[in-house]
């Protein structure tokens, strides 16, 4: 890795790992069920999704798929909240609220990141 990749790996992650922490240390519930986590992966998701659509499409430098995939996206993302948050559910005997966490973060980050794709080619189209 040179000096440049390893600064803009860096930065992006310094980014996402701020606004995951931010976003993350305030609580947002719907009823009892914890969203901050499920805003961050779709969020993520959506924004990852853009940005492989313009990736290619513009055959941007890998050097930005360093800064904001694997920089800011990977440390912004947090799956591994994600699994124990739902475990913890699990744990407390709340199968409805784990079932729906688990739809809800796989689902709309799936869907985020269809959703992230087709706005790119609607706005590259413009």
């Amino acid at each position: 890795m040179k000096g440049i990749e390893f600064v803009l790996l860096a930065v992006g992650a310094l980014a996402g790992a701020f606004l995951r922490y931010k976003i993350a240390s305030s609580p947002i519930l719907f009823g009892v069920l914890p969203l901050n986590v499920l805003i961050i992966n779709v969020v993520g998701s959506f924004i990852l999704g853009i940005f492989s659509f313009l990736s290619v499409s513009l055959n941007l430098d890998t050097k930005y798929s360093i800064l904001l995939a694997v920089g800011f996206c990977g440390s912004f993302t947090t799956m591994s909240s994600f699994a124990l948050e739902s475990i913890n559910l699990l744990d407390n005997k709340q199968f409805a609220l784990f079932a729906l966490n688990l739809f809800a973060n796989v689902g709309l980050s799936l869907g985020a990141i269809v959703l992230g794709r087709a706005l790119s080619v609607a706005l590259i189209r413009i």
